[in-house]
């Protein structure tokens, strides 16, 4: 029998998606699902979006510009400007979500065995990016007893060897939703600078800012033009999941020519949604109002009820829509799966993502799972008693 490559069996399942059939089963059994476990939000996709697919004119899709439509680049461009984020379309790469945005990154500016230093936890799929790359994920280590801050920057020197390319962080993040301050963020930048690095940084929920909080780009922070690289998408700032729109900015015009190789290979982003996705640029300022009034709302809750529960550890999000949560329990992997497969009140249930696998240090995270608060305010509180009883419960 043929044989799989080593890459192939390298490749780690993703802890969002690896117990969907346990939720599947308990479905075909009556049983109701929450879904705790992925980022997918119930806010509806603006409505000029929608349109602007339903109303188009188009008699052939045809291939798109590699690097996405000029029209598109230019909107996102000034998109951008009114964030305080001074790019051209020419330092814009369209691309097939955020998830082809890192792929690109990494296969541009790392070889085979080359190291990128991520604060951990991180959105899990980096370990998958960095795995098909080659590449290798050096993790520091962020607490939840330190609400997941940046760690010291003497940790991050202590990592840096040859190999080390770059740090990527995730800004607000996933799955800690942690805002880094301008000052982190300047402390990030005196480090690539002195140690000739790149910064990337995961932006994708840069609108999700809670508490009077802003969020600051490194394309805002002055100095580290040639070092910043900036991943983005439409999927969660406009509830577009689907679309697989994202992008890749930066003003290293060596980075950009070689993420264009890139992403000649794949031919193009798709056009369909482009057009959807350019016109999401036209909705209103009160949509974010209103989504960020909702999610506040919907944090303040989940956290309250949370800490009423014996034995529970959780960390506050300042931005995005997820947060960790320690449990008493010895494997939350196990737990998980118990509460798909045995455990429910009133035949409904919880999925909740197990957190260690948004950790590369083995061992870390065991105890922990990530919960998106992306559903209605009366499903994350009964969630959160579905959990407070099964605990009450569970034996490891």
């Amino acid at each position: 029998m043929p044989s799989i490559s080593t890459k192939g069996l390298a490749m780690p399942e993703s802890p969002i998606r690896k117990l969907v059939p346990y939720a599947e089963n308990a479905k075909k059994k009556g049983i109701s699902v929450i879904h705790l476990n992925i980022g997918q939000p119930d806010i509806k996709t603006p409505k000029v979006a929608l349109d602007a697919v339903k109303n188009n004119s188009l008699e052939v899709i045809a291939y798109s510009r590699t690097e996405g439509s000029e029209i598109y680049r230019e909107k996102i461009a000034a998109y951008y400007k009114k964030q305080q984020i001074e790019v051209t379309a020419q330092e814009i790469i369209v691309t097939t979500g955020g998830s082809e945005a890192l792929s690109f990154v990494m296969g541009s500016i790392a070889d085979a065995e080359d190291e990128i230093i991520i604060p951990e936890p991180f959105y899990a799929n980096y370990n998958g990016f960095a795995t098909a790359a080659g590449v290798n994920v050096v993790p520091v280590v962020s607490r939840i007893e330190d609400n997941f801050a940046l760690p010291p920057i003497e940790e991050f020197e202590k990592l840096i060897t040859p190999k080390t390319k770059a740090i990527l962080i995730c800004n607000p993040g996933n799955p800690t939703g942690y805002l880094y301050s301008k000052e982190e963020i300047k402390k990030l930048a005196s480090i690539v600078k002195k140690h000739n690095l790149f910064l990337i940084a995961d932006e994708v929920y840069r609108e999700f800012t809670y508490d009077g909080k802003e969020h600051y780009s490194i394309l805002q922070e002055k100095g580290i033009e040639e070092h910043a690289i900036i991943v983005d998408s439409v999927s969660k700032r406009y509830s577009m999941c689907g679309a697989r729109i994202g992008c890749l900015v930066s003003k290293n015009k060596e980075v950009i020519q070689t993420a264009l190789k890139f992403a000649q290979a794949r031919l193009s982003p798709p056009t369909y949604a482009q057009i959807a996705s350019e016109a999401a640029l036209e909705t209103p300022a009160s949509y974010f109002t209103d989504v960020i009034e909702e999610y506040v709302e919907r944090r303040n809750i989940l956290i309250s009820e949370l800490e009423k529960v014996n034995g529970v550890r959780v960390a506050k999000p300042q931005g995005a829509f997820y947060c960790i949560v320690e449990l008493p329990v010895k494997d939350a992997d196990k737990f998980a799966q118990w509460l798909l497969e045995d455990f429910s009140i009133n035949r409904e249930t919880v999925m909740v993502a197990p957190a260690a696998g948004f950790y590369a240090t083995e061992g870390l995270g065991k105890n922990q799972i990530r919960i998106a608060y992306v559903l209605d305010k009366e499903s994350l509180t009964r969630a959160v008693k579905i959990l407070k009883e099964a605990l009450a419960v569970y034996k490891d």
